[in-house]
């Protein structure tokens, strides 16, 4: 096991840090890449990318002035407003983040606060996906710094919804690898997109929002080099799908955190997962970002992120085994598991899938006694998006676990689609032998998603 931050040396990284950043990016094809060359699944997490999948919203979207944006949960009989098209597009963006690269055509490969990224196609030529966006409303000039930062704008359709709300982070928010389909008609005679598409004004997109049919119960990885990562399901003993090959001891500006709160996932793509680390908007902190990443180990790699490689923002992350492939594009990390959901005006008629169907992140942490806590919030941590300051290095130096923590569902094994309307939910006031029962049903189910 590789540790180049012993716990004995952690207060004085400060002093030592551009040192260790020196010898890591020359040790980082060692230290990193603890893969094959390949993406995709390794056997551990193969359950994950197979696993069945449910209906559970739709987004549509008219690509016009002044468009509808409205979402579905009955399968499409009803459909609901939540914003309207402020700027239509017309283009694709032929050299797209990244890592949309690993992501099939006519999928939504990035979810986020501040953006979602559709895929047209790939660009062979240059291994980047082509993408078009959806954007928030921004009214502040924090907000637009952050839209600059996620999208190009002649390839995105912008919205008047504002950041980290509705389809930004409510219950119409897609999963990354959701199919988008056309609509054109608005009857819910559904077209896959057709090959190298590009956005018309009058196109209508229909995104069908799909989750696991049986959520995990948690995901916790051990924050230190070598540390292992374990999935849980309730009824089930916790699985080891992975291993940390690089901690995380940094926080960052990364821009789109303005939209977000702490323990919140800001976004997921087919190369990173965003946790945000700020006070909410009500602390009169506006402006102030802060968050941090959990990215696979090819994409750590990849020229374009050398960053990656030489800061500690980012935690990298791999399979058991060096001989298995990366995680880009796959489940349950980079793909189908995974959305930004805290928009606080959602809670509306279903208040058990608006309230429980949220994600949320939290951490041990070591004391100066040396004593691990509980899982507790992560501190608050943000700055300026203009300066990062010198403690934001080693701001999570302390933190020794990170947990996803995944929505509670009260029948994960119903089915929704566009013939059957949402199941009906447990009224306040449900006793604690009605969860009993519902773990019963599960175990009776069996314990393989």
């Amino acid at each position: 096991m590789i540790r180049l931050f012993p716990v004995r040396v952690l207060p004085l990284l400060p002093k030592i840090l551009p040192l260790v950043l020196a010898i890591g990016s020359a040790f980082s094809a060692s230290t990193v890449q603890a893969t094959t060359l390949e993406n995709g699944p390794s056997p551990e997490v193969v359950p994950e990318n197979t696993v069945a999948k449910i209906e559970i919203a739709r987004l549509r979207i008219h690509n016009t002035q002044n468009g509808v944006i409205e979402g579905s949960r009955d399968g499409g009989q009803t459909w609901t407003a939540v914003g309207r098209v402020s700027q239509p597009t017309i283009k694709v963006n032929p050299r797209g983040f990244t890592a949309s690269k690993y992501g099939p055509p006519g999928r939504v490969v990035a979810t986020a606060v501040n953006a979602l990224h559709f895929k047209a196609g790939q660009n062979t030529k240059e291994n980047r996906g082509v993408i078009w966006s959806l954007s928030p409303a921004a009214t502040t000039s924090a907000g637009r710094v952050s839209l600059q930062s996620e999208v190009s704008p002649g390839s995105s359709c912008f919205t008047d919804i504002p950041g980290g709300r509705g389809i930004f982070g409510g219950p119409f928010t897609p999963f990354v690898g959701n199919p988008i389909m056309l609509d054109n008609d608005r009857n819910n005679v559904l077209k896959p997109l057709p090959d190298s598409y590009v956005p018309k004004l009058g196109d209508t997109w229909t995104v069908l929002i799909e989750r696991p049919r049986r959520y995990p119960r948690e995901i916790v990885f051990e924050n230190r080099y070598g540390g292992l990562i374990t999935i849980q399901y309730r009824g089930s003993a916790p699985k080891v799908i992975g291993s940390v090959l690089r901690p995380v001891i940094g926080v960052g500006r990364f821009i789109g955190s303005y939209f977000s709160e702490r323990g919140r996932l800001r976004a997921n793509h087919n190369g990173v997962i965003d946790i945000a680390t700020v006070p909410p908007e009500t602390t009169g902190t506006r402006g102030r970002v802060g968050s941090f990443q959990i990215v696979p180990a090819n994409h750590a790699m990849s020229p374009e992120t050398h960053y990656i490689r030489e800061l500690t923002q980012w935690m990298v992350v791999g399979p058991v085994s060096a001989l298995d492939p990366s995680w880009e594009g796959t489940a349950p990390l980079f793909s189908q598991f995974l959305r930004p959901r805290n928009d606080p005006a959602d809670v509306q008629g279903d208040w058990v899938e608006d309230l429980a169907g949220r994600f949320y992140f939290d951490c041990k942490l070591r004391g100066k006694n040396g004593v691990i806590s509980d899982w507790q919030p992560f501190p608050y941590l943000f700055m300026s998006p203009d300066a990062l300051p010198t403690w934001a290095a080693t701001a999570l130096q302390n933190v020794t676990h990170i947990r996803i923590v995944f929505p509670f569902h009260w029948d994960d094994n119903s089915e929704l689609n566009s013939t059957t309307t949402p199941p009906a939910v447990a009224p306040p006031g449900t006793t604690q032998s009605t969860l009993d029962a519902q773990q019963q049903d599960e175990k009776k189910q069996g314990q393989t998603p």
